[in-house]
């Protein structure tokens, strides 16, 4: 039986009036309902679908996108609460169950949580508000000696997930805490909200630092992108350089002065930008691309033109005595018409 809380490529195998029956690639059917079967499908067609499991706890197969699948963290509203748990909406016909033995605290109507996906143990789908059950709070390897999966750098997903003193703690990949230092957010964010980001740095004690943009010259090359984008927007000039205080380049770019510096550094070699007393202007297209320098006089020139100078002014020719080429075949003088 396809697993049910994921998404499948399933082949539709037949067709009846209730819906059609797709083939689960292990000797079942699964019922993809008459309303969500996409235009003009037909036996033999592969599709797209996830599965899950229906008020029967049959497994049914549906086209829409739920807001979270299994072994997911999502942040999710509360429709109903009854005797036997919360009751939240995550996108299908079904609501997704919480068990009271699974609520950090009592689950309301009308708030939201953040909750993990599973099965229990009667294969059902249900979440959980206590993510420190699945979430580990240091990065471990698969196998012991094996390089760990994550490393400095590298690009991850966040979901925001509590705010502290110190910044805001982070699911890292559904799979691992980490935290984002207020130091290093430069935007809004609010719990709840799904992000891209980067380890920052894995501490020795195998916990996770996290950061918003990537590090280095890496952050540059997106950032140069927004600036262009920004000149275009401002008739290819802006009111910004190395002498703008930090805190305008943050609100601006949300980025730090540094970034900024070395972005518009990089446009300038690429020669897409020139800078300007009051800030940068971006490269007309009708612009040269090289500046035309006129050519080298040579040096024969410069001398004449200065000895014609030097006769205007002194009255005087300054050009050396012409030298009297001697004919090699004539005799020295101490020869001429003389005998010895």
């Amino acid at each position: 039986m396809a697993e049910p809380g994921r998404y499948h490529h399933l082949t539709v195998v037949e067709e009846q009036p209730h819906g059609l029956y797709l083939d689960d690639a292990e000797g079942g059917k699964v019922l993809l309902p008459r309303k969500q079967i996409p235009a003009n499908t037909a036996i033999g067609d592969v599709l797209k679908v996830f599965v899950y499991l229906d008020s029967d706890d049959r497994p049914i197969a549906t086209t829409l996108r739920p807001k979270a699948q299994l072994h997911q963290v999502a942040w999710l509203n509360v429709v109903d609460v009854n005797k036997t748990g919360a009751f939240l909406d995550w996108g299908l016909a079904k609501d997704l169950f919480v068990p009271f033995s699974e609520q950090k605290q009592r689950l309301e109507p009308g708030k939201s949580c953040a909750v993990y996906l599973y099965l229990d143990n009667t294969g059902r789908i249900v979440a959980s508000t206590k993510l420190n059950r699945f979430i580990k709070d240091e990065v471990t390897s698969i196998w012991p000696g094996e390089p760990l999966p994550l490393k400095n750098g590298d690009a991850v997903k966040l979901f925001i997930a509590q705010r502290t003193e110190l910044g805001y703690k982070a699911v890292v990949n559904n799979e691992y805490w980490g935290i984002l230092y207020n130091t290093d957010i430069r935007s809004a964010i609010r719990v709840g909200q799904k992000l891209d980001g980067f380890i920052k740095r894995v501490r020795e004690d195998k916990r996770l630092d996290l950061m918003l943009e990537p590090a280095g010259h890496e952050k540059a090359d997106p950032l140069a992108k927004r600036i262009l984008k920004k000149l275009e927007d401002n008739q290819g000039f802006l009111p910004m350089g190395d002498h703008s205080p930090a805190d305008l380049i943050e609100l601006h770019f949300a980025v730090s002065k540094r970034t900024f510096k070395m972005a518009i550094g990089k446009l300038l070699k690429e020669r897409l930008i020139t800078i300007e007393e009051k800030g940068i202007r971006l490269t007309t297209t009708d612009q040269p691309a090289e500046i035309q320098r006129p050519p080298k006089t040579p040096v024969a020139d410069i001398e004449h033109r200065a000895e014609q100078r030097a006769e205007k002014t002194t009255g005087v020719n300054t050009k050396p005595a012409k030298k009297v080429l001697r004919n090699p075949k004539h005799k020295s003088s101490n020869t001429l018409g003389l005998k010895k």
